[in-house]
């Protein structure tokens, strides 16, 4: 698969080579204090196999529509009370701004993200997610998915996105809004977002029936299954 492909390269003024684009990495200093970070669970900041650059990286996919006034969001499956949000809707749901760190199975990094939006679980709450829910999954344009587990879904710093630096996404970003799961693979954060289904069982999408990992923690490197 052409995705397995990336070359990881360190040191001031390098570059990381992948699908074709230039990432400019981070500087070595950056690089260092990230490196001796430690997160509140312990683990290192920066996950194993992993270059620190210096600005996100469009990572294609088909994209979807941009338009605020035309967008909808369902949210169904195994709730008691399923929800159709257009985008004004969303705006109006409580507003979190988290700087979070994003790790793509390309092999960079992007440390201290600021993400804007909702977070997952107060969509969860209002939709009044049941027992039985087990895995969410994130529907996104031209029927692309992701599967995350329920209890990671509804973690602190897992939001539906609509701004990354305070600048509205892009729409190679995912605009008008797209998942941020942090603390998975960056394949789980699914751009163009149009749905989210709470189900009993657990639905591999789109990459994970194509040879990655079912589950994507960076500090196991589960890339591929």
């Amino acid at each position: 698969m052409a995705r397995r492909r990336f070359l990881q390269t360190a040191g001031s003024g390098a570059t990381l080579l992948a699908f074709g684009a230039v990432y400019a990495i981070a500087d070595d200093g950056l690089i260092a204090t990230a490196k001796a970070e430690t997160r509140k669970d312990g683990r290192p900041r920066v996950p194993p196999g992993q270059t620190v650059i210096s600005k996100i990286r469009p990572m294609g996919g088909d994209e979807g529509d941009p338009s605020k006034s035309q967008y909808r969001l369902r949210v169904y499956g195994e709730v008691t009370s399923e929800l159709d949000l257009d985008f004004r809707s969303l705006l109006k749901l409580p507003q979190v701004t988290r700087a979070e760190d994003v790790h793509c199975v390309t092999g960079w990094t992007l440390l201290g993200a600021k993400w804007t939006g909702v977070q997952l679980k107060e969509i969860a709450a209002r939709a009044g997610v049941k027992d039985t829910a087990r895995h969410v999954i994130f529907e996104a344009a031209h029927g692309y998915t992701a599967n995350v587990r329920l209890d990671e879904a509804l973690a602190d710093n897992v939001m539906l996105a609509h701004k990354l630096d305070d600048v509205p996404l892009a729409l190679e970003h995912g605009a008008p809004l797209r998942a941020v799961v942090p603390d998975l693979y960056f394949w789980k954060s699914a751009k163009w977002i149009t749905g989210i289904r709470f189900s009993k069982r657990d639905a591999p999408g789109y990459w994970e029936t194509r040879g990655y990992h079912n589950h994507a923690d960076p500090w196991a490197e589960e890339r591929y299954s």
